[in-house]
């Protein structure tokens, strides 16, 4: 009796054949391209677990759906016919609670996927901070750099010897690169004007000698016409008593 008002007590338009031919025409074959797409795509263990019992699902509603509308409307079911459709409803709710599992488990999976993503995002978010602070970085050192390559250095203007003549001299330089060999040609440079500085200091000393020598002399000239003068004048009344 229990049977019977299962299958007495469902809805009235499950009698329909036409109901019963649209619900098989909507499980139809592109249904099931999908779900080859989908497996195609989907590698996760547990997504493929959950698109087989979808696909056994559907699968049961579509047959449960053909024995129902096999059917005739207007001859009452028998009781083997109502058995067979509480075996296949059963199976059909049973395929549905694991569906409903696997649902809850991918859901959870998912958020928990959305966590670790936000995580990664915000790792990847930083590294790519830091990347751009590294450009940002690299555009102002070549900026530095291009300014110091057009400076106008003063040692360019020094009046260096020639690369030739300083490599004669000194023909140790010859290997050296071109910054060692410039810094060496200043190095001798500010040696020489070393040397010059010094032989100068030597000759202005010299100078300050002859000046204060000529000083002197000039001095002892001025003091002898004085004495020269104080002679003439002592001696005037000498030649007037000769005169």
């Amino acid at each position: 009796m229990c049977q019977i008002a299962l299958y007495s007590s469902r809805p009235p338009i499950l009698h329909s054949r036409k109901f019963m031919k649209g619900i098989s025409w909507y499980f139809s074959s592109p249904a099931d391209h999908y779900t080859m797409a989908a497996h195609d795509i989907i590698t996760d263990p547990t997504l493929r677990l959950a698109l087989e019992t979808s696909k056994k699902t559907k699968e049961q509603a579509i047959e449960l759906l053909d024995l129902v509308s096999s059917q005739s409307a207007t001859s009452p079911p028998s009781s083997g016919f109502q058995l067979q459709i509480s075996r296949e409803r059963k199976l059909l709710l049973t395929y549905l609670a694991q569906l409903r599992a696997l649902h809850r488990n991918a859901h959870f999976e998912a958020r928990e996927t959305k966590a670790l993503t936000a995580e990664a995002r915000q790792e990847v978010d930083k590294l790519h901070l830091q990347l751009q602070n590294l450009y940002y970085e690299q555009r102002h050192l070549q900026g530095e750099i291009r300014s110091c390559e057009s400076y106008d250095h003063k040692y360019q203007k020094l009046p260096l010897i020639p690369v030739e003549q300083f490599l004669a001299e000194f023909p140790e330089h010859a290997d050296d690169d071109p910054t060692a060999l410039t810094i060496a040609r200043i190095d001798h440079e500010h040696a020489e004007r070393l040397k010059l500085e010094e032989q100068r200091q030597g000759l202005l000393k010299k100078k300050q000698g002859l000046i204060a020598d000529n000083k002197k002399r000039k001095d002892d000239l001025a003091n002898l016409d004085e004495d020269l003068e104080k002679f003439i004048d002592a001696a005037k009344p000498i030649q007037k008593i000769l005169e």
